[in-house]
């Protein structure tokens, strides 16, 4: 059994199918993380590119975009529901991308790839180093590794103030282990640099991403989709629907502050890594 067993699992189930859904809101939620990603990466015409998670394919095409057809592009994912939606975006693109199903941590990698990228897909492995020294073989010497991941939880006010909101109402939470596998594992740079150097890498480099998360157009329709998807979506999986409609008039409320014409787009904070093999 894969020690990533538990993610893959997760990611294969009602969760990956949630996300596979919610494809289009959350290409919208993500779209300033996302364009920065695209700059920092830097993926250039005839690069080949590992994209590893990820997931619906969205970064996966665009840097397809960018290296051009004569590149050869590859997304990786554990999650079959997301990778069904990533194959028929990429079909209806016409893009001769390979998606494949699989766990970076233990993949077979050839050295093929100039840039190994990945868009919040990299922070849930159980033996990180391990996974980010198998992820190296993946890369030609000389070759790149570019990617975002969440800096820690009370500075994404988007995660943090769902779930705090709702705290009371949620089933008894032990403390966190803030190196355990989660969106929030690599929230310390220093740690985050002695696992890439611990795998292998060079020239590791984290710059700070501070933007926001455009999560709906409603208080009421972000409050929803927190109960969905991210934090508080994983601590109210059990709670009955009389708790999650209270749920979600107190993440309405609290989300209000955070209204714009445009959207609610609460703060977000982000590392881009760079590193070389």
């Amino acid at each position: 059994m894969s020690g990533n067993q538990d993610q893959i699992d997760y990611w294969n189930g009602p969760a990956g199918q949630r996300w596979a859904e919610a494809q289009e809101s959350m290409d919208r939620n993500l779209a300033s993380i996302h364009g920065a990603l695209l700059a920092f990466a830097n993926v250039k015409q005839g690069e080949n590119v590992l994209d590893i998670g990820c997931g619906c394919g969205t970064t996966t095409l665009a840097f397809a975009q960018a290296a051009g057809k004569s590149a050869h592009v590859t997304g990786l994912d554990i999650s079959a529901p997301m990778l069904g939606v990533a194959r028929g975006r990429a079909k209806a693109a016409g893009r001769a991308i390979d998606f494949v199903e699989s766990d970076a941590a233990t993949s077979a990698f050839k050295p093929e790839f100039d840039i190994v990228t990945s868009r919040f897909g990299v922070m849930f492995f159980a033996d990180p180093a391990a996974a980010f020294a198998n992820i190296r073989k993946a890369l030609k010497p000389g070759g790149r590794l570019a990617f975002v991941c969440w800096r820690a939880m009370p500075e994404n006010v988007w995660a943090l103030v769902p779930l705090a909101a709702a705290r009371d109402l949620l089933p008894a939470q032990p403390p966190p282990d803030p190196n355990a596998p989660g969106p929030f594992a690599f929230a310390d740079a220093t740690r985050l640099k002695s696992i890439l150097e611990a795998a292998g890498f060079k020239n590791v480099k984290s710059e700070k991403l501070d933007t926001v998360m455009h999560l709906a157009a409603t208080a009421r329709d972000a409050a929803q989709f927190a109960l969905g998807i991210g934090p508080l979506a994983r601590a109210a999986v059990d709670v009955d629907e009389p708790t999650r409609a209270k749920i979600v008039e107190r993440v309405t409320a609290a989300m209000k502050k955070f209204e714009t014409p445009s959207g609610v787009s609460p703060p977000a904070a982000c590392w881009l890594v760079g590193a070389t093999a």
